[in-house]
Order: C-alpha cells, then structure tokens, then sequence
C-alpha cells in the first residue's frame, strides 16, 4: 500500500492530509488519485464508506492550487453535485479540512437554508462549489450563479440523482459549464441508467472499481430477524436495550414512521431524534451534530440519510422496514463500519417484506444470516377495493393541449365564444 505523499499531490494537501491523521490511501483513492490527477475522466465505482470524498476531492484541490487567480463574481472553478443535503455538507466539511491553510474556497448551495444568503456568498465568487441540484437549478434561474467557468464537475452518488429524479435538472446544468472540462462520476451501485449517464457526460472514461456492485463492506457483520409487523418495536427495544451506549442508526421507510418510531422511543426512555423529508435542514443538522457528539445515541431516519452521514462511530444500523429500493440497502448498512472499523446491520423482515430481502439477497449474491424467527410466506400486498378503483377512475385528469374535453354539465349550454 501506497503512503499519500507517494501519489504526487502538492505539498500543501500533503501537510493537511498528515494533520488529519490520514497516512494511506484506501483502494479507491489509491486508483482514482493518480488518473485525475493526470486530467482523466473518472468512473469511480466503491461501496458507500470507503472514501470517495478524497479520491475526487484531493486531485480536484491539487488543479485548483496550480491554477493562478481568484474566481470572477458569481462563478465557480469546480461544480460537485450531490442528492442531499447531508450529503452536500459531509462533502464540503471534507473539502474544507484541506483547504483550509490554502486561498482555495469552498461554498454551499442547498435547499431549505436562505437563498438570499446563497445569493450573497455566490456574488463574492468560490474555487468549489458544492450543490444539490434543484436548488443550483434555482440560482441560475435568478442568475445569480454563472457556471462557464466550471472546468471540474464531480457527480457523487449519481445514481441516487437518478432515483431521485435529478437527470432533468443534469440535463439543463450540464451545458452551462465550461469546456473543455474534467468529469468524476462516483458511485456504490452501477445501473444501467448510470451506464447511459456516463455515456453522454463523461469523455473516455477511467472505470475504477474496487469492489463488485451492491456488495457491502467486508467488516459489516449482516443479521435478518423474522418479526411479525406488529412484533417489531419489541424487537427493536429488545436490541437497543442490549447496547445502550452504542450509536445506532434504525431506518424507517416513511416521514410518519419515522417520526411515530422516534416519538415512541423517546416516551420509553431513549435517547432518541429523527431525521426524514417533513423537518427543516435546521433540525435535521441539529439532530446529525447531536448525534455525531453522542448527545443522543439513537437516530431514526429515511432514506434521505443514506448517504449524508459519514460518522466512524456508529456501531449499528437497523433496518426497522426494508427498503423497497434494493440498492438502497447497501447505502443504508454502508452507514457503519466507516473508516475501516467493523460494524453491525440489523434487519428486521415481516411476511409483507419477504419478497423485498429475496430481491436484496439477490442484489448482493449472499444469504443474510438468520438471528431469530423463521421466515414466513410472503404475503401479497393489498390490492385495492372495487369502491377504491371507482373512486380512482372518478378523478380523470383533463388532458392538456388538444386532449379530451369534460363533458359539459347537463342542462347548461356551453358559454360562447365571445365575438373579436
């Protein structure tokens, strides 16, 4: 294994990188480093907590610092775009650590925080900005961002861009950015969607890959266990019971779960917060910093924490509901086990969830160890009533732009036209 100072990086990055107590690469920035640094287009494909983050983000710095000259107003040097928030900020908080002894800036545009303000830090110009996309979408609308200056343009966690709907928003920044440009796109899982995405953004591409998709981090110790729906939040008390001081992350597939777990907990004592879509970035910073210090010890959350939490000492995750999205287990688990310490990841699966873990299992090539109960037969989910299918086709959408008309109302004539 390489040292970092052997990769060729300028001497300021190597400095903050020694002070940061990071001596050797992990796999992926140990592939990914020297190409970009050769100007390459990038391919990166590794599980979720294998440092991503540094393998775009150290040759990104290294061309930043060669390059003389402050941003213009409104401009930026380098776009990352990322699918959260959480996300968004874990990234610049990187960045940051190792900008910090250099003239480098690193600004932030996410929604839910005061675009106003946004508006002011673009106005004054930053080497790196980090962004969610709709919200970038937003200040160019306004014209308060110009990006033909962009010459890097890192995407992480593309595929969940795609998820999440973020290809129309893709589509409409890409063409403001400068040319010619360097382009990283990193990922955990590889879909076909993101095949085509790499296709149209990125120009001969460098594929590094240290890690088969969908596969999880060799120290996460997997578990399932066999609960009825109702059987679940004993469960969950019976595990968090067992380990009451450890960090533990427990997953909820809905806002109202998440919420209703969290709210549940907390009445029987734990020491709980939640994270999902219904709270502001205020209380969802609030809650990942009380987490992070240990103020609080149990975070429920969606998906839309995923991939925003980078915090080495969470020692469990707790799939409360499996997710519907295979992949998004693997993002999920990759939550523990960061930084090369070992972890655990608890599922829970009742008889509705049974054909989720057969396509989850499938995803991974791997039988997740069985811990307690026995699996039960699938049960379909509920289909709906015939008063539900009437009540559906009552609603029918008039049809824009030449589509079919109401019917007229009985009894009434149609209103004329009046005369020009």
């Amino acid at each position: 294994m390489f040292d970092f100072d052997m990769l060729g990086l300028a001497p300021a990055l190597n400095d903050a990188l020694k002070r940061a107590k990071f001596s050797q690469p992990t796999p992926i920035q140990n592939q990914a480093i020297p190409l970009a640094l050769k100007g390459h287009d990038i391919l990166g494909l590794a599980q979720t907590g294998t440092g991503k983050t540094l393998a775009f983000g150290l040759p990104l710095i290294d061309h930043l610092l060669a390059q003389p000259g402050k941003p213009d107003p409104k401009t930026a040097k380098a776009l990352i775009l990322a699918p959260t928030r959480e996300l968004v900020n874990q990234i610049a908080d990187s960045l940051r650590n190792l900008t910090g002894d250099t003239r480098l800036r690193v600004a932030t545009v996410v929604g839910g925080q005061s675009i106003n303000r946004q508006i002011s830090v673009l106005s004054r110009g930053t080497d790196i900005l980090v962004a969610t996309p709709g919200r970038l979408m937003d200040l160019m609308d306004r014209r308060a961002v110009d990006l033909s200056s962009v010459r890097h343009l890192v995407l992480d966690e593309a595929d969940q861009m795609l998820d999440l709907g973020f290809i129309h928003a893709l589509r409409k920044i890409a063409p403001q950015l400068g040319t010619p440009r360097q382009t990283m796109l990193f990922s955990a899982t590889m879909p076909k969607q993101m095949e085509e995405l790499s296709r149209a953004y990125l120009t001969n591409p460098q594929r590094v890959q240290v890690s088969p998709p969908g596969k999880a981090a060799d120290k996460i110790t997997q578990s399932i266990h066999f609960v009825s729906k109702p059987g679940k939040p004993h469960k969950l008390r019976e595990i968090l019971s067992a380990d009451k001081d450890a960090l533990t992350l427990v997953f909820s597939r809905t806002k109202h779960g998440a919420e209703k777990l969290m709210k549940g907990l907390v009445a029987d004592g734990y020491n709980a917060a939640s994270i999902h879509g219904n709270k502001s970035q205020g209380q969802r910073d609030r809650a990942i910093k009380a987490f992070r210090s240990g103020e609080i010890n149990v975070l429920v959350a969606t998906d839309v924490a995923a991939r925003g939490i980078d915090i080495p000492g969470v020692a469990y995750v707790i799939n409360y509901d499996l997710p519907e999205v295979p992949d998004n287990y693997v993002h999920r688990i990759g939550r523990t086990a960061r930084a090369g310490r070992e972890g655990q990841a608890i599922a829970f699966c009742s008889a509705e969830e049974v054909d989720l873990l057969r396509q989850i299992q499938k995803l991974m090539k791997i039988n997740i160890p069985v811990a307690s109960g026995t699996q039960p037969e699938a049960v379909e989910p509920k289909k709906p009533t015939r008063n539900q299918n009437n009540r559906r086709r009552s609603f029918k959408p008039q049809a824009a732009n030449g589509g079919s008309k109401p019917a007229a109302s009985k009894g009434r004539r149609p209103r004329r036209k009046p005369a020009a």
